[in-house]
Formats: C-alpha cells, sequence, structure tokens
C-alpha cells in the first residue's frame, strides 16, 4: 500500500506539473544526499556545510568549520552564501560580502571542497547611491544556458509609497543580471516590486512555471515579517502578487527549498528565536510543518540546499 501510495502521489505532482523534472524524480534518493550552505555569527569564518538524507536531521561537516574564509570587499564577510550547479557540472556560489556595499561576492568549485579566486561584481555600481546589496541568489537555466543572479538591494527615494516602512533607511526591492561567463554581466534591472518591502528571494523551476520565495520586509505600520510565494511563466517575470503568509508568527526569513522523496522542502531561518524552520508539500499550496522534527546544527544562518550524488559526497566528507 506504502509503494502505491507514494507512485500515486508522484503521478499527481506529474501531472500538476509541479516536479522540477520528471527523470530526477524518477532517480532513487538512495544515490543523493542534501548539503545546506550557511554561516554563523556575522559571516567572518566564511562557508559552512551541513548534510541530510532525510531532509530532517542535518549534520555539520568539518567539524563546523569553514569551507572558505571570505578575501573580498572591505568587510570580508560571507553572508547568506547561495551555491547551484551549472551547465559546466561546477558548483557556483554568491553571497553577500557587507552590511552596506554596491556588490556580492563570487566563486566556484568543482567538489565543494576546493574553490577558485573569489571575485567581487559590483552589480549596483550603476546606482551610485544603493545602500546594499543583501542575499544574492543565482539560478542556471538550462533552456538558455544563463545564470540569473539576483538580490535585494535599497535606492533611496527610488519607491517613495513605501520609504519609511522598513527597518531603518531600508526600502528593499529585487534586482537581477543575467550572465554565461560570471565575467560580462547584461544591465541590472527591477525583478520584484509590487509595492512592498521584500527581501531574501529564491526561484525554483516547478513544472512548467517558476516558484519565487521572498520574505515580506514590512515593519510599519504593521510587521509582516514573513514568507509567502509568487510564480511566473517566465525566469525574469513578471513574477505574480504574493500569496498569503506561509510561515507562522515567528519573524522568518531566508527561505531556500528543494524536491526530495516526493515533496519540496522548504527552510527558513527563524532569527529572531534563533532556529530553523521546515515546512513541506506535495503541491506548493498546502503545507505540513515538519518543523518540531528538524535537527539543524547549532548557529546555522540563512543559507541554501542543494543535492549531490553519493560519490561527491564522500569528496566532502573527507577534508
Amino acid at each position: 500500500m506504502v509503494i502505491k501510495y507514494q507512485k500515486y502521489k508522484l503521478l499527481l505532482a506529474v501531472i500538476l506539473g509541479l516536479l522540477p523534472e520528471f527523470s530526477s524524480a524518477q532517480s532513487t534518493t538512495t544515490d543523493s544526499v542534501l548539503i545546506f550552505s550557511y554561516f554563523k555569527g556575522n559571516g567572518e569564518d566564511g562557508l559552512h556545510l551541513a548534510y541530510s538524507k532525510d531532509g530532517l536531521e542535518w549534520f555539520p561537516l568539518k567539524g563546523d568549520s569553514s569551507f572558505l574564509t571570505p578575501t573580498v570587499a572591505n568587510d570580508k564577510l560571507m553572508r547568506d552564501p547561495c551555491i547551484t550547479r551549472g551547465g559546466d557540472g561546477r558548483f557556483h556560489m554568491v553571497w553577500t560580502v557587507s552590511w552596506n556595499d554596491q556588490g556580492i561576492g563570487y566563486a566556484h568549485s568543482k567538489d565543494l571542497v576546493n574553490w577558485s579566486e573569489q571575485v567581487f561584481i559590483p552589480v549596483m555600481k550603476h546606482e551610485p547611491t544603493t545602500l546594499n546589496t543583501w542575499a544574492p541568489e543565482v539560478f542556471y537555466d538550462k533552456q538558455s544556458k544563463q545564470y540569473l543572479i539576483f538580490w535585494s538591494s535599497t535606492i533611496p527615494g527610488r519607491f517613495p509609497l513605501t520609504e519609511g516602512n522598513g527597518d531603518d533607511k531600508y526600502n528593499h526591492r529585487i534586482f537581477y543580471t543575467l550572465t554565461r561567463d560570471f565575467k560580462s554581466f547584461t544591465p541590472t534591472a527591477l525583478l520584484y516590486d509590487q509595492g512592498f518591502n521584500v527581501i531574501d528571494a529564491s526561484i525554483y523551476k516547478t513544472g512548467k512555471s517558476y516558484t519565487l520565495l521572498l520574505k515580506d520586509e514590512t515593519l510599519k505600520p504593521t510587521p509582516e515579517k514573513n514568507i509567502r510565494i509568487a510564480t511566473s511563466k517566465q525566469l525574469t517575470g513578471p513574477y505574480s502578487k504574493p500569496s498569503e503568509p506561509i510561515s507562522d508568527k515567528t519573524w522568518a526569513e531566508g527561505p531556500t527549498m528543494i524536491y526530495h522523496k516526493g515533496y519540496w522542502w522548504m527552510y527558513y531561518d527563524q532569527y529572531t528565536a534563533h532556529k530553523y524552520a521546515c515546512l513541506r508539500s506535495t503541491d506548493l499550496r498546502q503545507w505540513e510543518d515538519m518543523s518540531p522534527q528538524l535537527r539543524f546544527p547549532p548557529g546555522a544562518r540563512h543559507g541554501t540546499v542543494i543535492k549531490i550524488s553519493a560519490a561527491e559526497f564522500k569528496q566532502v566528507k573527507q577534508p
């Protein structure tokens, strides 16, 4: 009966068009391991990695010490590390280098252990009044063979209707650029603006459409600080108005998601409670709270989850 039920769920997901790729969904999870990239403290010591096979119990790698120490920008931080696998088979990572800067960090690796020279990408240099570039993420588009890099920034005076509705002087929107080689980039453009302060975007291919996770960063007059969802038929939008909050009343940020064992697993940082939460869903509409069963490394902050093979995992686990 269990096998039949699992097959039914898979068939339903295919019909609804919610699987990232049917071929990858067919592969067994016994040969895959989930890897979570994260930072600790203020991001001074760099990249941390943890692994899980069931999506609930996570174990820090390398004794929870850093895999990569930040070297670029004045503050030399490595916050919000986002890793994706590119068309070249390598892992590509972007991160927040500072609380107040106009660029982001970038590096790549073949094995998640040995990394290239770190590079500073000045994605908001063309807007000289930009206050920040926070939580960059990178998405590889197989069709166009391009990488979409997106992040949140505040440009003072650009969105006057929500000026003063966020924390301090910040009034964020989501911006993006495209690249094929991380050397040349398309002009930075606006990716998401639905009339509110928004940060921490994360994008996934879900069937024939794209799902964007986001944080409503509104503080005034009524605090939101929650996770919502938007969708689009095109990678670069336009994305829809946000859904109702899917996170609970505890302030949340840094959502990340992956398809694993018949479910979409979403993780997000409950930063005021100093812990992670986990939701899972088969249809991206109804969510089951798995947080009581979640075990995460203490002190883990805002990161992303990817899937690697068992053979790749052996290399990562060796250090």
